[in-house]
């Protein structure tokens, strides 16, 4: 006899409804004990958040305040630097800029007025040189602003051009200033919006630890494949990419492309005395969600947190439609960093609890199991059961699950689903109680 068939009783059973609503299927996750222990001796438990902090902590992530602005593009970072493109030599460091002297004023004091505006010229002809998109015609050569003795104001005068000009390319031949313009950005904003790519190259020259970059929501699959493409052809040794879920200004969920720096660039840090390796951050909290998927959270976590999805770890999936609780672990975000996003994640169906640091990242199946609390509703007899006592048989249900257990169904959970997915050998290898 095949094992399964343990679990068949000749109880007629009854029938009613599940789901009918979120609050009706409640799954908690129960943790290791051992990971529990761990993280409990890492830092106590903080109570559930209900309500951000009144004053910000600064976190990793760099400011965040150009995402909100949906469907424009987001950036953490200023100016622009076409000379990271691979191939292209940086000739001057380039120190930040100071508090409150725009790039028009520091090319004002720089270059003197006549020079600025033939700059202005030079760049509003390239650009209209480029809307016309001539084949084979790339504008104005290149532009010579003179020389610039101070190496220190040749540094000021490449970050300002790149700032207001990031389509432009600024280099030194001996002392003297030379801008054209860049091809890379060129290319690009044949694929994005102008905006958009304007948006990505003063990232790029601002080269913020840890910030990141997100081009608008896309929903095309193949454009997003070129535009992965471009920015790892030109910038795969610096940059790294990744789709995840955001909502859309017309709060549609949409897919959006999110650029970031590799973490081998920052793997080290200087110190007094030397080199340095730098300690991994981790975050870990529980997630109460409502009617979200796990993934779909936890796309909108990312983009709230200026993190890519890959950045969370967790040990399952959770049901989508429930109340789920589930442990999660968030890889260079703080916990006051956490904390701050609380009310906003409640509009999305989230709430974050028992913020705390931890010391690694979950794993997939790390897990003791998941208690359910489940609300059946419709009760109602079997049409050919003629039972007056609907309570008995609920009551005779309830016994033989909790004597013989019941059947685990499988399905596209387990299994996925599409052309690959050969369910048939699936079934017979259960059968055959194969579980390799």
């Amino acid at each position: 006899m095949l094992p399964s068939f343990s679990y068949l009783t000749d109880h007629l059973g009854f029938l009613g409804t599940i789901k009918n609503s979120p609050g009706d299927f409640i799954v908690t996750e129960i943790e290791v004990p051992e990971q529990r222990l761990r993280d409990a001796q890492a830092e106590p438990p903080q109570e559930t958040l209900e309500a951000p902090l009144q004053q910000s902590s600064q976190g990793l992530w760099a400011p965040k305040r150009l995402r909100k602005e949906p469907p424009g593009p987001c950036a953490r970072g200023r100016g622009g630097d076409p000379s990271a493109s691979p191939g292209k030599k940086q000739h001057e460091s380039e120190p930040e800029l100071s508090s409150g002297l725009g790039g028009a004023g520091v090319l004002d004091s720089l270059l003197g007025k006549p020079t600025r505006e033939l700059l202005r010229k030079f760049a509003r002809d390239l650009r209209d040189a480029w809307d016309l998109e001539t084949p084979g015609d790339a504008g104005p050569g290149e532009l010579s602003l003179g020389p610039v003795l101070d190496k220190r104001n040749r540094a000021g005068l490449h970050s300002a051009i790149r700032q207001e000009f990031p389509f432009l390319v600024t280099a030194t031949k001996g002392n003297a200033m030379i801008v054209r313009g860049n091809a890379d950005y060129r290319e690009l904003r044949q694929l994005v919006t102008e905006e958009e790519a304007s948006h990505f190259f003063k990232f790029l020259d601002a080269k913020l630890e840890n910030s990141t970059f997100s081009f608008q929501p896309d929903g095309n699959k193949e454009h997003r494949k070129v535009v992965h493409h471009f920015v790892n052809r030109k910038f795969g040794k610096l940059l790294e990419t990744k789709s995840f879920t955001v909502t859309d200004g017309n709060d549609q969920p949409n897919m959006s492309i999110t650029v970031r720096f590799r973490e081998k660039s920052w793997s080290r840090k200087r110190s007094a005395g030397g080199c340095q390796e730098k300690q991994d951050l981790y975050t870990a909290f529980t997630l109460e969600k409502e009617n979200l998927e796990t993934l779909e959270a936890i796309g909108f976590l990312a983009a709230e947190l200026g993190v890519l999805p890959s950045d969370f770890s967790y040990t399952g999936i959770k049901d989508k439609k429930a109340i789920t609780y589930q442990p999660m672990v968030v890889k260079k975000v703080t916990p006051e960093r956490l904390k701050e996003i609380g009310s906003k994640m409640e509009k999305k169906g989230m709430r974050l609890h028992n913020i705390r640091s931890a010391s690694q990242h979950l794993r997939l199946g790390q897990l003791k199991g998941n208690h359910f609390d489940i609300v059946v509703r419709d009760l109602k007899h079997h049409s050919h059961d003629s039972s007056t006592d609907l309570k008995e048989r609920i009551s005779e249900a309830m016994e033989n699950v909790e004597t013989k257990g019941f059947v685990n169904y499988y399905g596209p959970q387990r299994f996925g689903q599409g052309q690959n997915v050969q369910t048939d050998q699936i079934g017979l290898a259960l059968l055959n109680e194969n579980m390799v």
